[in-house]
């Protein structure tokens, strides 16, 4: 994985933001697209990629995964549940993820809460780019489970 200064990529980040909320809200009138992920908050590391939230009206979340299923990639959708979803796109200049959530599914609070909590927490944001450092040039999985237990130790499930 190679690490970047989210500050510097943030900009590019903004102009995929608008795009897919042209798209998407264009679609789905009723929800949110917000920017979230380590390439959201200046100062961040990040791998480089744009991660989205979309948040919809439960009842318009099973239509909503039709509609990211016909213009978006699946990914892993064994970890799905009746109000969680995500897709991919490579279409943009930077690699970019959409969280699919239902409003006031845990998943989409859970999203809310934590990347509220790191835009106000400097200590948070310093000790998970100290994971990210430390995972930098390990497998994947490595990293993957070290984020996870990081974001665990949050504490933001309760």
């Amino acid at each position: 994985m190679t690490l970047h200064e989210a500050t510097a990529l943030l900009p590019r980040a903004r102009v995929i933001l608008a795009i897919e909320r042209r798209r998407l809200l264009e679609a789905i009138p009723d929800a949110e697209l917000t920017l979230t992920g380590s390439t959201s908050l200046p100062g961040m590391l990040t791998r480089g990629d744009v991660d989205l939230h979309l948040r919809v009206p439960a009842d318009r979340f099973p239509d909503a995964v039709r509609l990211l299923e016909a213009q978006y990639i699946p990914v892993h959708p064994e970890i799905w549940t009746a109000g969680f979803a995500t897709f991919e796109t490579s279409e943009h200049e930077l690699p970019t993820g959409i969280a699919l959530t239902a409003m006031g599914d845990e998943h989409d609070e859970r999203f809310r809460r934590t990347w509220l909590r790191l835009a106000n927490d400097p200590a948070s944001v310093e000790r998970y780019g100290a994971i990210k450092r430390a995972y930098e040039a390990k497998p994947d999985a490595e990293y993957e489970a070290a984020k996870g237990a990081f974001f665990a130790s949050l504490g933001l499930d309760d």
